[in-house]
């Protein structure tokens, strides 16, 4: 069970390294192809879009197909989409390529959750899942890092060289060790089964919490660069350790969660990290807000401590909604998943509108989705039916 937990989290790697690595590159690729910065970030904005997308596809395939074809047929696009941005000349040709890049990793990615709702439920589940994230936590902690070394020693389409590799290592591994845990293939309509997911109360609440946990984790990867880079003046080389810094507290705040499980349900962990983060958020608006200089490292703190608390927020939302599907876990996490990447490349969107170079369109709209995460949930759930009770191990 511990190396298909291991193959998963490294599947799952897939987004943050697709995301995260070559973030410290942006300035060097907008000089290199005479584009302004923006257009840079535009194409984060692109593979958020696609992913979930690839999602949506990806999902119903794989309960109807089985989850190793899509696995296997996705790996293939994301890494031709990698091939294909490493030999682009244009910003045009790299957000084309990049969305063929997110349709395949969104298409493989989505089996992950649906593999450990094939293997387990409830409290394991959760469990499970917060392990996954725990181990996959490594991506984004090492993904700046990598591209930083990366884009000294060969330039930025080093990076996209190392994503084609990735990919290609993690299909001939997954092909050798993974089984098909999808025994009872779904059949029936892929629209139905989404609606089936949509007007399910308790469910629909479980999915708001989780998108607006994607949207404030998204804003924070698309405007930080600019922020602590050109903002707070921090150098390429400082930079992705001050971003590796929230990873760990958000592999802190997983292993705390694994730890609360024994006492507390998903939900109402979910419930507690959701207010948690919203606390930490109003008062780094506030201070931001109002603080004639803003001090790096309060600002640093305030982010860390936000962002960590996402450890008890994803893992338990995604755990939650699965729950309800037992034949349909694949679309169901498609459905989270998509919806989650479309708000974060809306609040990635939002956030790049409003930039006015200071830190505080990123710290707003970060508190914007913990609340409107947490509000709306709350009023959903609070007219539908009485939560799905979690029965101890």
């Amino acid at each position: 069970m511990q190396s298909i937990i291991i193959l998963l989290a490294a599947l799952t790697a897939m987004a943050p390294l697709a995301i995260d690595a070559y973030l410290p590159a942006m300035p060097t690729m907008a000089s290199q192809l005479d584009r302004p910065i923006h257009d840079v970030e535009i194409s984060l904005s692109v593979f958020l879009a696609g992913f979930a997308l690839g999602q949506l596809l990806g999902g119903p395939l794989s309960d109807r197909l089985g989850r190793r074809r899509i696995i296997f047929t996705g790996i293939s696009f994301f890494s031709l989409g990698s091939l294909g941005i490493i030999l682009s000349d244009s910003m045009t040709s790299i957000w084309l390529w990049r969305v063929l890049q997110a349709l395949g990793g969104g298409m493989a990615i989505v089996n992950s959750a649906a593999v450990i709702r094939d293997i387990s439920s409830g409290r394991e589940s959760a469990r499970y899942l917060s392990q996954m994230a725990i181990i996959m936590m490594i991506a984004p902690l090492l993904a700046p890092m990598i591209g930083m070394v990366l884009l000294h020693l060969a330039g930025w389409r080093a990076i996209f060289l190392f994503l084609l590799i990735y990919g290609v290592v993690l299909g001939l591994l997954l092909f050798r060790f993974l089984p098909e845990t999808r025994q009872q293939l779904t059949v029936g309509n892929a629209l139905q089964r989404y609606l089936s997911v949509l007007r399910h109360r308790q469910a629909m609440g479980f999915l708001v919490a989780q998108c607006f946990a994607y949207g404030s984790l998204f804003t924070f990867i698309t405007a930080s660069p600019g922020v602590y880079m050109n903002f707070f003046g921090v150098s390429e080389t400082l930079y992705p350790f001050l971003f590796g810094a929230n990873v760990i507290i958000m592999i802190a705040a997983n292993r705390l969660n694994m730890q609360l499980l024994n006492y507390f349900s998903p939900p109402q962990l979910l419930n507690r990290g959701q207010l948690l983060q919203l606390s930490i958020g109003s008062l780094l608006l506030a201070y931001v807000w109002w603080a004639d200089t803003q001090l790096l490292f309060v600002v640093v703190l305030g982010i860390m401590l936000f962002i960590g608390f996402q450890g008890l927020i994803v893992a338990n939302a995604i755990a939650s909604t699965v729950e309800f599907f037992p034949e349909s876990a694949a679309t169901a996490t498609a459905l989270l998943g998509a919806c989650g990447f479309l708000t974060g490349a809306a609040s990635g969107w939002l956030v790049t509108t409003l930039s006015d170079g200071s830190a505080l369109p990123m710290i707003f709209v970060m508190t914007l989705c913990a609340l409107s995460g947490w509000f709306l949930k709350t009023l959903i759930q609070s007219t539908g039916k009485s939560l799905h009770n979690f029965s101890p191990d």
